[in-house]
């Protein structure tokens, strides 16, 4: 098939990008690198596909892969209203992975207005593209944020989230309602993704698998906020990817409820593990103690989440299975050897 990834130039978005490359689809990656965090690491991720960062900077120009003959790149931002459309008409996909977004609870309270220029006006425009260029199937990243201050765990898609505490959780309650709009409206099959906590290699500079193993190496003292009494659903990036590509690749249609093309699954690992034991983890697999500073909660963030996967294992036989033992020191192996160039 032919698949436009946006985002793929982020952690999650870049390896599922590889993933359909060495399966043989044809893939169109877009992101605008903006400076959330490090664009270098995000240059560098293009480069393990085949993108020269000389080119990769060029904005609204397509870049063909040095290493796969299927991928090409774009740097362009989903806001943009008037190569957005183009894009589509020129490229005929069949299925768009929509992965891009501004990312982060807690740079939404500094900056919001990023959240509505990417996470509402860009999805948007994404949404018309393809109901304009008669997408088959658009899968999208939300998030588990969307629970909010729900307290009943595991978190399941049939709980209420009308109680985000944050802005970037509210966008992406929004991408799920305009998603459910243009599937009633339109007749556009779309299915929507709650990620709960990623990490892996390559990951994001601002996740806690990073910011924790760079302060330890550093010598630094790591920022464990609730005073340590806080529990993620740590999901390792490859079977995060592996039920992506199970979605991308099957036929929407069969997962219809009543007349509408559309559904959300929780993504993640099916279990809660505590943070403390993430930090003792990461501590076990360096050899090191870590410093700690035990600050109070932080506004927006919540105190557990933990994914209700049923449905995923289900209807796309979805199996989280890395222990996260294994997952840190993947993880770590990535860091020292990335760090070391």
């Amino acid at each position: 098939m032919k698949i436009l990834v946006t985002g793929a130039a982020g952690f999650i978005g870049f390896h599922v990008s590889k993933n359909l490359l060495e399966k043989g689809h044809e893939v169109v990656g877009l992101d605008n690198i903006n400076d959330y965090y490090d664009p270098g690491l995000k240059f560098d991720r293009l480069e393990e596909l085949g993108i020269p960062k000389d080119k990769a900077q060029n904005a609204n120009e397509m870049v063909q892969s040095a290493s796969y003959d299927n991928f090409r790149f774009v740097r362009m931002s989903l806001e943009d209203r008037q190569n957005v459309p183009e894009l589509f008409s020129t490229c005929s996909f069949d299925i768009v992975c929509n992965l891009a977004a501004q990312a982060g609870v807690r740079y939404s309270l500094e900056n919001p207005g990023a959240y509505v220029d990417s996470n509402v006006v860009g999805f948007l425009n994404i949404l018309e593209a393809c109901r304009h260029h008669n997408i088959k199937h658009l899968v999208y990243a939300s998030s588990s944020s969307v629970y909010g201050t729900n307290e009943k765990v595991p978190f399941e898609t049939s709980d209420r989230v009308d109680n985000p505490v944050s802005l970037y959780a509210a966008t992406k309650k929004s991408n799920e309602l305009m998603a459910h709009t243009y599937s009633h409206l339109f007749d556009l099959p779309t299915t929507g993704l709650r990620f709960f906590t990623v990490y892996g290699p390559w990951g994001r500079p601002d996740m806690a698998m990073f910011l924790f193993t760079d302060a330890i190496l550093n010598g630094k003292p790591i920022k464990v906020f609730n005073h340590g009494k806080l529990e993620r659903d740590f999901t390792y990036i490859d079977d995060i990817v592996e039920g992506v590509v199970k979605i991308i690749e099957s036929d929407p249609k069969s997962k219809k409820i009543g007349n509408i093309l559309y559904k959300v699954y929780n993504i993640g690992n099916n279990q809660s593990v505590k943070l403390m034991d993430f930090i003792k983890a990461i501590e076990a697999c360096l050899g090191v103690n870590a410093k700690k500073d035990m600050l109070p909660m932080q506004p927006g963030d919540v105190l557990r989440t933990w994914a209700n996967v049923d449905d995923l294992i289900q209807d796309y036989d979805y199996k989280p299975n890395t222990p996260v033992e294994e997952g840190i020191a993947q993880f770590i192996n990535w860091y020292k050897n990335y760090h070391a160039q």
